[in-house]
């Protein structure tokens, strides 16, 4: 598997990770697109201080689904902004993907300690 996510492997390792049978590309690249509508639900929310928990819920479950938990994680981690990684945590933790530590993001890794917890995301998952 790769190890360090950067921007000339982050489709590969995409592919690479995607478990869906007999799909067409363009399944593939509709289910890569979530990565990008979690990314704008959270930068929405960091501008205007709403979130739609259960839309950003349910693209991060499916992309769990289709390309696994640990990869979702780090093509998120990657994806993401850094400023925007407290609202993600909220998220990871719900779903049970929070690991200690994400390793290989373009050539470091992220303590999830050092990622403090959004509060207002925390009180919007605990009403679902």
């Amino acid at each position: 598997m790769i190890d360090d996510l950067n921007d000339s492997n982050i489709i590969l390792f995409a592919v690479k990770c995607y478990d869906k049978p007999n799909c067409i590309m363009s399944e593939f690249e509709e289910d890569y697109k979530r990565f990008s509508y979690i990314k704008r639900l959270i930068q929405r929310y960091r501008i205007s201080k709403e979130i739609k928990e259960r839309l950003l819920l349910n693209h991060l479950v499916i992309c769990q689904n289709v390309f696994g938990v640990n990869n979702t994680t780090r093509i998120l981690f990657y994806k993401i902004d850094k400023e925007d990684y407290s609202c993600l945590k909220a998220f990871l933790i719900l779903t049970n993907a929070m690991p200690d530590v994400i390793y290989g993001i373009e050539g470091r890794d992220i303590n999830s300690s050092d990622i403090p917890l959004d509060n207002k995301i925390i009180e919007a998952l605990r009403k679902i």
